[in-house]
């Protein structure tokens, strides 16, 4: 079946090409997100294994975990690949097994960031994500401290994740913003407004819970397109946010070898107009 065409590549900021459908590490340190370490072995065979299938875009953060996600990428990658962009995040600090806070103070950004410099085994992280604004920091500051360390060449680019369109409109005002990571799938549209302005200027949007956590791969009309492509729901899912624009950049996240094959085998899937259509209209 002949379906829409798709850019299988996306350029972050003009200057760093990857494959729209890359890979998240939420998933590794256990089950889920705020799990126990779980088989580093499997962990370091799953990143390996995304590599070797063209996977460039691996997203990761200081707290998941905390910590042990950037150890692993680490462990599993370095030496790096040319052309893979590790992008990493900072700002948020776990502080227990469900306790966290938002940290933006200038010094705090400073001190992740170079601690992800660290365990990343990186002199330039190619994307730094700002984890979510801090309410109680004056939005200049905290992005004012990432511009000063990508003027150090501790940083290439430089992205938010969580924000609005107002938020990301008031940012480009002072910053650079190469992307945005915001939650949105096929049933989760709330971002539309957001992901209009990525597309006029732009800008990369990593989508988390490309899955809906889980809710999209029992969906049964998902089930009914999946069918006709003899194909997954979760992979219709994810071929869907491929059409949906060339903007978005789906990492789904995984600890298992088997899942991850089967995520990556949704950039063959190409829907038609009217799937197109019929899944888009869910959100509804």
């Amino acid at each position: 079946m002949t379906g829409e065409k798709i850019e299988d590549t996306f350029t972050f900021a003009g200057d760093l090409p990857v494959r729209r459908l890359g890979y998240g590490t939420a998933q590794l340190t256990g089950p889920g997100y705020w799990g126990p370490r779980g088989d580093a072995r499997e962990a370091v065979a799953v990143l390996r294994r995304a590599v070797e299938r063209g996977v460039t875009l691996i997203d990761t953060a200081d707290n998941y975990g905390p910590r042990l996600a950037e150890e692993l990428v680490a462990e599993a990658l370095y030496p790096y690949p040319e052309g893979l962009l590790v992008a990493t995040k900072g700002g948020v600090v776990r502080t227990g097994d469900r306790s966290w806070h938002v940290d933006g103070r200038p010094r705090s950004l400073r001190a992740m960031c170079e601690a992800s410099l660290r365990r990343l085994r990186l002199e330039t992280i190619g994307l730094y994500q700002l984890h979510r604004l801090d309410p109680a920091v004056p939005m200049a500051e905290q992005l004012g401290a990432l511009e000063e360390l990508r003027a150090e060449g501790k940083i290439r680019h430089v992205g938010l994740d969580t924000v609005t369109a107002g938020q990301l409109t008031a940012a480009l005002e002072s910053a650079e913003v190469a992307s945005v990571q915001n939650r949105y799938h096929l049933l989760d549209r709330e971002s539309d407004p957001l992901l209009a302005l990525c597309e006029a200027r732009g800008i990369a949007f990593l989508p988390w819970f490309p899955l809906g956590n889980g809710e999209l791969t029992g969906h049964p009309v998902c089930a009914e397109v999946a069918a006709a492509h003899g194909a997954t729901p979760g992979q219709i899912a994810l071929a869907w946010l491929l059409h949906r624009s060339p903007v978005l950049c789906p990492t789904p996240g995984t600890g298992s070898l088997a899942h991850l094959e089967e995520n990556l085998d949704a950039a063959a899937v190409r829907l038609t107009a009217e799937e197109l259509a019929r899944l888009s209209a869910l959100a509804a």
